[in-house]
């Protein structure tokens, strides 16, 4: 007999799923009994269910797979949208596996336990595609449908709501067997206008985003056939290579970028959508000639005017522009624009970070392994030299809250490093890692080779700047934290407090050479102070 349980099961095996988070309850014990029972997929039973969902979302990121997670109807659902509005925001497939009550009682009102009638309307609020399971027949079939729309065009989350009783009813064999949606290929002849206009421009810069993670060597030929400058956006760290010639950085924020912009006769973006900060809020002064490639059509002209248009798969679309060029050589003096420009962002960013977070950024840089992902959370030290100054050489190597808001990032990391195998570093303040500090005790559980960094100033110091600048006054923001390193320990986890330089790297070579988790407690008042605005 074939159970509503083994057709989920059926259907992540034939999507290529490995790896689930989640937490059982009186719902969903027929999937969770059907994981059981065939046991070749991990389950990483995480302590929340907003932890489940950022895991599955760090899981996505990491690796470019499908990530899921399952939780109960009712409250387990309510915890996890948090989850599904960051995996929205950073454009993440992931699949949310909620269950809902028995079916004799789903949309009566009556009280039964758990009971959310509102429950998908809570969740096509952050998701693309949500349906709800009515037969037990149908699980397959609606699953397939709601995963081929988060792996169609931009990712998005989506979910799936199965009534508890249907996962422990019999079903017919059926197939579960899984399609995944074709690329978006670009009509050619616009492919040869933008290789045109590329050809017969003096000084053009591209500009890659999160969209590009699976076009890097398509990027960086790109930029080497046209000798071309390359900017990115924060998501898009990686696709070229942090020390690449041609590479200037992701420090779009700051003034000094919009000398070297307002001196680019094109400009090629792709994979992104501009978003606020990237763009000093959409003022930044973009060229006439902007060509936007995005797989999804509703970005394209959004925030800024488009002269080509071009809604197509990021590395399909870079292959047919190459196909289009010849060699060429970028004007010199915009080259050397680009130099100075580099050097003053850089510069700027030092001068806010200050000697002993300069050292920390360095000592990480020449410890960290290559393949190790990076997760910052909202904090000021991710916000200042952890976006800009850590040296990311491949795609898919560094995320962050893309939604802004503090705590994901604990959760993000421990999703990196069970679907890499790398040991990864996640890095928060104290007030953000208070969110999701439970997870802790799944890092321990599941040995999961991660770094938790926490840089302790004793409040939400993002917050106290923003303050400084608007009111010129300090108020809530002020927090009684715990002892970070006793609170690890008490969970399974070893880990230290520093309070030097010093202190940091001979931490960080202990954390790095120790199987399973480890915590690293920084007192940010015993550094040099850092600034998050010029």
């Amino acid at each position: 007999m074939i159970t509503g349980g083994d057709a989920v099961y059926e259907t992540l095996k034939a999507v290529g799923v490995d790896c689930v988070f989640g937490i059982p309850s009186q719902q969903n014990l027929g999937l969770y009994d059907a994981l059981a029972r065939h046991g070749d997929i991990r389950v990483i039973g995480t302590r929340h269910e907003q932890g489940a969902v950022h895991a599955a979302d760090g899981y996505a990121r990491a690796t470019g797979r499908l990530g899921v997670a399952i939780v109960s109807t009712g409250p387990g659902t309510a915890n996890a949208v948090s989850g599904l509005y960051e995996a929205g925001f950073a454009s993440s497939p992931v699949l949310l596996i909620p269950s809902q009550v028995d079916t004799p009682y789903l949309g009566k009102g009556r009280g039964y336990i758990h009971e959310a009638d509102g429950q998908s309307g809570m969740l096509q609020s952050v998701t693309r595609c949500t349906s709800q399971v009515r037969y037990a027949d149908e699980i397959s079939r609606v699953m397939r449908n709601v995963i081929t729309d988060i792996l169609t065009g931009r990712p998005q989350p989506g979910a799936v709501e199965i009534p508890s009783d249907l996962l422990l009813a019999e079903v017919q064999e059926t197939s579960a067997e899984f399609s995944y949606p074709k690329a978006i290929i670009a009509d050619s002849a616009i492919l040869e206008q933008v290789s045109q206009r590329l050809a017969s421009a003096k000084r053009p810069l591209l500009w890659v985003g999160g969209g590009c993670a699976d076009a890097a060597d398509e990027v960086r030929q790109l930029a080497e056939q046209l000798n071309c400058l390359v900017v990115s956006s924060i998501n898009g760290r990686g696709v070229m290579p942090y020390h690449h010639p041609l590479y200037v950085g992701c420090q779009t924020h700051l003034p000094a970028f919009n000398k070297l912009l307002a001196e680019a006769d094109l400009v090629l973006a792709i994979g992104t959508r501009f978003q606020a900060v990237a763009s000093q809020y959409w003022h930044q002064p973009m060229p006439r000639s902007l060509i936007h490639v995005d797989i999804d059509h509703s970005v394209i002209g959004r925030n800024y005017p488009v002269e080509i248009a071009v809604v197509a798969d990021a590395a399909m679309a870079l292959s047919g522009i190459l196909a289009g060029l010849d060699q060429r050589y970028c004007d010199e003096s915009f080259r050397r624009l680009a130099t100075l420009t580099g050097e003053d962002l850089s510069a700027t960013v030092s001068e806010l970070v200050g000697p002993d977070h300069q050292f920390i950024v360095e000592c990480i840089n020449r410890l960290r392994p290559p393949e190790c992902p990076v997760i910052g959370d909202a904090t000021t030290t991710v916000n200042t030299w952890g976006h800009y100054l850590l040296a990311v050489d491949s795609p898919r190597l560094a995320h962050y809250s893309t939604g802004l808001a503090i705590g994901p990032a604990l959760a993000i990391a421990l999703g990196a490093a069970i679907g890499t195998g790398q040991k990864t570093l996640a890095i928060h303040g104290d007030g953000g890692a208070m969110l999701n500090i439970c997870e802790l005790a799944t890092a321990v559980q599941e040995c999961a080779p991660l770094v938790v960094f926490v840089f302790n100033d004793g409040g939400y110091g993002v917050l106290k700047e923003l303050q400084r600048i608007s009111t010129g006054r300090e108020y809530a923001v002020e927090l009684h934290t715990p002892d970070f390193v006793a609170l690890a320990r008490a969970m399974g986890m070893p880990g230290e407090l520093v309070a030097s330089c010093e202190g940091f790297e001979s931490a960080l070579e202990t954390a790095l050479s120790v199987d399973g988790p480890y915590l690293i407690e920084v007192d940010l008042n015993s550094l040099s102070p850092i600034r998050m605005f010029a």
